[in-house]
């Protein structure tokens, strides 16, 4: 087999992606804050991509790792910080602190040697340093050119994951099988999906945590592309030596993303982020906050069945009786033993605003010559995506509310959702136009993380007149903007979408943090009528 990082579906933005500090990320939090200690408010502007980035990586606000004191917490992307001060539960927003090894690989060599052969990390647990690393066996080779190379496993139990650990006490590592590719389609066919095509995608630990007298670790794995694994939780016990596996059978090939653990050391609940990734896209919603426990049970927590405010749990934080909760579309913090009641939750939404100094011409769809409304001077709006008006010149245009909101007509309907048994809980198997909006109890809206950062397979879709034919360049109406389904049909969609595009010259966006406010008396989502 032979495999090439420049065709690997952004196997290097995916390492880059997840990468994250493997250490503990429950804590206690008994010592008074100090708002002094905080960072004072500032402007922190949208920042715009150089020649190396995409279009859509300004709103790359995926949380990449977690460091707090007893002051403040810092909710880390690649180029901004989210700052909750612990004193007077308010938010800001400075430059970016994340650790240069936590940020992007840029080299190809480096990178393709570090998935055939990662390096150890440490832990420390009771005093003394563990070594850890999960790889895959046989192992690639890494040639000059930058491929990744290795014969052909004839043989499915030769082919595996394995997780390696150097105690204290030893300069060898213990080793122990996570899964072999044969457990692989195994469980591939126990899930009502083919044995074929499937093979051993390169693995990696996302977390690290000490509960109680074991160390926990959550194992991922390379998606896509034919790429796929088995979600995992391994944990050790230095007393007896011994390794421990948990693989939730509802999550078989689902990625984990971070690994929080409460509860009685008997009858833990393994608290876990998921995610998985598709051909050319690397953050697709899977069951959000899943909560598990060892007789099996499973609940899970997403946009479509709570107050969850993204549809991907990146980072999580344990501090006492709260869990902290981040997505790239902002922060929840849970009373996780009543997870189940709304009002456990308190939540914040990551926005990019700008203030409007004069009025603009305001267009209806993104490449319209012609505006359909003006927004008026001395006033802010929120700012929702941008997108490419010209990709020669990188001229582009904002998406901004508008609470007037435009109305439009799709050829596309209302149909039975082909895959219903991969869907997030709470979520209607429709298939519509507006699919990757949820229902927030009054409107369909869209958190950032249910939004494609990626250019390949035409970039991200929003509402637009022939948006099922990928060989068409869409004038999208609607990227994020929220929608109220106005008429529906299995011929056609009539939506109002409360949104549209500025040029992106005339605003300057900065970012801030804003409640998310709980609907007191929420409505059915309209689309559980729809058969």
């Amino acid at each position: 087999m032979q495999k090439n990082l420049a065709i690997l579906g952004g196997l290097l933005l995916v390492g880059a992606c997840n990468s994250s500090i493997d250490g503990i990320s429950q804590a206690t939090n008994t010592v008074k804050a100090k708002a002094e200690n905080c960072p004072k408010a500032g402007v922190v502007a949208l920042p715009v991509p150089n020649k190396n980035e995409s279009f859509y990586d300004r709103f790359d606000w995926h949380i990449r790792n977690i460091v707090a004191d007893d002051d403040k917490i810092l909710f880390q992307t690649l180029k901004q910080d989210f700052v909750f001060c612990r004193a007077n539960n308010t938010w800001t927003v400075q430059a970016g602190t994340l650790p240069k090894d936590l940020q992007p690989q840029t080299n190809y060599a480096a990178f393709a040697q570090d998935l055939v052969n990662p390096k150890f990390k440490n832990i420390d647990f009771q005093g003394k340093t563990y070594q850890y690393r999960v790889v895959h066996e046989p192992k690639y080779s890494v040639s000059s050119e930058n491929n990744i190379a290795r014969q052909e496993v004839t043989d499915p139990t030769k082919d595996k994951i394995v997780f390696e650990l150097i105690t204290p006490n030893s300069k060898n590592p213990q080793r122990q099988t996570v899964y072999t590719l044969k457990d692989l389609q195994n469980a591939a066919v126990k899930a009502g999906f083919s044995a074929e095509g499937n093979q051993l995608g390169f693995p990696r630990v996302t977390s690290s945590v000490i509960y109680r007298e074991r160390i926990w670790w959550s194992i991922a794995f390379e998606q896509g592309e034919g790429n796929n694994g088995i979600a995992t939780i391994l944990s050790y016990d230095p007393k007896t030596e011994k390794f421990s596996l948990i693989r939730p059978e509802a999550l078989w090939s689902t990625q984990i993303t971070d690994l929080a653990i409460t509860g009685d050391v008997n009858s833990p609940t393994f608290w876990m982020g998921t995610n998985v990734s598709g051909e050319g896209n690397l953050y697709i919603p899977a069951t959000g906050l899943v909560a598990y426990r060892p007789d099996g049970s499973l609940s899970s927590y997403t946009t479509h069945n709570s107050p969850l405010v993204g549809a991907i749990p990146d980072k999580l934080r344990l501090e006492n009786d709260i869990l902290w909760v981040s997505t790239a579309n902002g922060v929840c913090q849970v009373k996780w033993q009543a997870a189940d009641h709304p009002e456990s939750w308190s939540c914040w939404r990551f926005a990019a605003m700008a203030k409007l100094s004069e009025t603009l011409p305001l267009y209806s769809a993104l490449t319209n010559k012609k505006s359909a409304a003006s927004l008026s001077g001395n006033n802010t709006v929120e700012v929702l995506w941008w997108s490419p008006v010209n990709f020669q010149t990188n001229k582009g245009r904002y998406e901004v509310t508008y609470p007037q909101g435009f109305t439009t007509k799709l050829p596309e309907g209302a149909s039975n959702y082909e895959f219903p048994r991969s869907l997030p809980p709470g979520k209607p198997p429709v298939s519509w136009p507006g699919f990757e909006w949820h229902w927030d109890g009054q409107r369909f809206v869209r958190a950032l993380d249910e939004v494609s950062l990626n250019l390949v397979g035409g970039g991200p879709s929003g509402i637009g007149s022939g948006q099922l034919n990928p060989e068409v360049r869409i004038n999208w109406n609607a990227m994020r903007g929220d929608l109220e389904l106005v008429d529906i049909s299995p011929k056609s969609t009539s939506v109002k979408y409360y949104s549209g595009w500025v040029d992106s010259e005339k605003l300057q966006p900065y970012l801030t943090v804003v409640p998310q406010t709980r609907l007191q008396n929420p409505q059915p989502n309209p689309l559980l009528k729809v058969n």
